[in-house]
């Protein structure tokens, strides 16, 4: 199981402010160990890598996380709760 984060950085430069709460989450709870890749999705870049996941995949949210299992399709988490229950404590 491959696990990548997409967190979004602002025009400014700043990292969201929802993306650092969740990173702050993953680090405290130890799950950041579970996350494989992070890619950054700059406001201002529409050709960065974040943006390009994000519009192939068709999200609109940051921070959200792409779970990809052998032999299944990728599934897409917009809730970093849900990401818990459902893959990092199942």
């Amino acid at each position: 199981m491959k696990i990548t984060m997409v967190k979004k950085i602002m025009a400014d430069g700043s990292p969201c402010k929802k993306c650092v709460q969740v990173m702050e989450k993953l680090e405290s709870s130890g799950h950041i160990k579970a996350i494989n890749e992070i890619i950054e999705a700059h406001e201002n870049d529409p050709t960065s890598k974040g943006m390009q996941m994000s519009l192939v995949l068709g999200v609109d949210k940051a921070p959200f996380f792409v779970v990809e299992r052998d032999g299944k399709e990728p599934e897409i988490f917009t809730v970093y709760f849900k990401l818990v229950k459902e893959v990092l404590e199942a």
